[in-house]
């Protein structure tokens, strides 16, 4: 039991890091993520508030297709 919840979370921690290293990396190629129409964005004096709702739904989109490719590919091994 305590083996299958470190292994667990040893495969958390490397998800999040790839996630981590997805979005610097994409930062660094310059795609807009946060900045595309329909994000939120509001400034008054020291507060800035985000919102981003199409982003949120590129990455949901995203996420989804390459789960979805991964079990089918999953499957047929």
């Amino acid at each position: 039991m305590i083996m299958e919840l470190s292994r667990l979370l040893v495969l958390v921690g490397l998800g999040i890091a790839a996630v981590g290293l997805l979005v610097w990396g994409i930062s660094k190629i310059g795609l807009p993520l946060g900045r595309l129409p329909g994000d939120i964005t509001w400034r008054k004096g020291n507060t800035t508030v985000c919102i981003p709702i199409v982003s949120s739904l590129v990455v949901s989109v995203l996420g989804s297709l390459l789960f979805s490719a991964f079990r089918r590919w999953r499957r047929g091994s």
